[in-house]
């Protein structure tokens, strides 16, 4: 058994050495542009990604509960195209992807951001938290972030190269096994601490690119200490590292992205500036 399992890790670092790791993006103002094991192709993820993003729209279609308040729908669309137009900062293709931004009514707080740029926000974030338009773009830039990375195919590529054994290396990519694998990365695995720091990083230079003070990325952090601190039930609080650790790691970001949003600033006519004072 020991040989076994010697075996099949050196068949895994084989398959990880031949596959190479690669970045998925540029670094931007922030550095986001850490190495990746990548074994599991974007086209696979993407095709998942669909699939499972169609199936939740139609079940939500078919309770009644999608974007069915407008002024809640307009609100999130106008600030995803905001938060997209800035992605080619990190990723030039991702200017091209097939964007889908939709809003689920349910007491849910969450939101997610699904391979190939499947967008969904809970209204249950909007309400529980109060979200100013700042924050939800935090949050929103935030879940971007995660499939600008990549992050589900990273860990569907990591889930790959450390359960193959060594009999099925050759047989195992594109199998039924691994379409199993890349659903269960889609809806229940959780994203590493790292990872999720990486999303809040990127998440707060998109925001900031895109004309929202990166402050508020901050404090959406401190109403989910003090909505998860009542007893309630926070899903997106889950698999997240903790609020204290996520707030001192953002502002450490400041210094970095308050320029960008600042610049965004100066471009705007005087009269643009004092009505978003006042907002």
């Amino acid at each position: 058994m020991k040989k076994w399992f010697t075996r099949s890790a050196l068949a895994a670092a084989c398959l990880a050495a031949l596959c190479g790791c690669q970045t998925t993006t540029m670094g931007g103002a922030t550095g986001s542009d850490r190495s990746q094991l990548m074994i599991v192709s974007s086209e696979e993820m993407d095709q998942a990604s669909q699939q499972a993003y169609s199936q939740l729209l139609t079940k939500a279609k078919n309770a009644n509960a999608l974007n069915t308040n407008r002024s809640y729908t307009n609100r999130v669309v106008n600030i995803s195209k905001r938060l997209i137009n800035q992605v080619g900062v990190f990723r030039k293709d991702a200017l091209r992807w097939k964007w889908e931004v939709n809003v689920l009514t349910s007491k849910t707080v969450n939101a997610f951001c699904m391979p190939g740029g499947k967008i969904a926000v809970y209204t249950g974030i909007i309400d529980s938290l109060k979200l100013t338009d700042g924050e939800l773009a935090a949050v929103i830039g935030h879940e971007i972030a995660h499939a600008l990375r990549e992050h589900s195919r990273e860990q569907a590529s990591q889930q790959v190269a450390t359960s193959i054994p060594t009999a099925i290396l050759g047989s195992f990519i594109g199998s039924s096994e691994l379409a199993s694998g890349m659903n269960k990365v889609l809806f229940s695995l959780p994203f590493s601490r790292s990872m999720e720091t990486e999303a809040d990083t990127m998440g707060m230079e998109l925001m900031a690119r895109a004309g929202y003070n990166p402050e508020e990325a901050v404090n959406v952090w401190r109403k989910m200490s003090a909505l998860s601190g009542g007893g309630n039930s926070v899903a997106i609080l889950s698999t997240h590292p903790s609020n204290d650790s996520r707030i001192k790691d953002l502002q450490s970001h400041l210094p970095e992205v308050m320029p960008l949003y600042e610049a965004t600033q100066h471009k705007k006519p005087a009269t643009s500036r004092k009505r978003s004072r006042r907002a």
